[in-house]
């Protein structure tokens, strides 16, 4: 049985019971369909976003990367996806994860694109407040440290001394463990044998 092209009227329906933003547009590139639930969001009329006039709602920030990613994506007949703000009803802006694939007429025939869009703004923010985080964390380890050229001890911002391991724990994620390195080692041995003659200590590994 041959595959069965659904009429605009089917994917009304099918699209207008989705609990999804979903738009439609034609070889113009113009938008000429958007469901109830994305007019619930923007709070604003389907004349009002018909055509290129849905473009009103993205931030200005990301309007011409949007834009961009659309036009060149349409152009090669290529599925996109890009997270932009879109201004909701409120009048907050909401950052969302569009994702657009080309569809064919009946007749097998490029004929536009249909989008899908979700809300993604928690989990956006949630990676930028992890990014801020991470870029505090380094920051914090940045710069030029006082330190003791004989004791190698580090001033704190407060003019306190303290040691590389008590500085480093204070201001960073960073956890010690302890052991000597080969040229220490051979130290404390050779001063181990000054100290003890004829003691046998114990090699690096226990």
């Amino acid at each position: 049985m041959p595959d069965r092209v659904l009429s605009f009227d089917e994917y009304r329906q099918l699209t207008e019971q989705a609990p999804i933003l979903t738009w439609r547009s034609d070889l113009t590139k113009a938008c000429d369909y958007f469901n109830e639930r994305w007019l619930e969001f923007t709070g604003r009329t389907m004349d009002q976003e018909l055509g290129y006039g849905w473009a009103e709602g993205v931030h200005p920030d990301d309007f011409d990367r949007c834009v961009g990613i659309y036009t060149a994506a349409f152009d090669r007949r290529e599925i996109f996806e890009m997270e932009y703000r879109l201004r909701r009803a409120d009048g907050a802006w909401r950052w969302i994860l569009d994702r657009g694939v080309p569809f064919v007429n009946g007749s097998g025939d490029f004929a536009g694109y249909i989008g899908s869009c979700v809300d993604v703004h928690d989990a956006v923010e949630g990676r930028a407040a992890t990014l801020r985080l991470a870029e505090l964390e380094l920051r914090t380890l940045k710069g030029l440290l006082p330190i003791c050229a004989s004791c190698k001890r580090i001033r704190d911002d407060s003019g306190y001394w303290a040691s590389v391991e008590r500085y480093m724990t204070e201001h960073s994620e960073v956890k010690f463990s302890h052991g000597l390195c080969p040229a220490c080692y051979e130290a404390a041995v050779e001063e181990l044998d000054r100290a003890v003659p004829g003691s046998d200590a114990p090699s690096p590994g226990g």
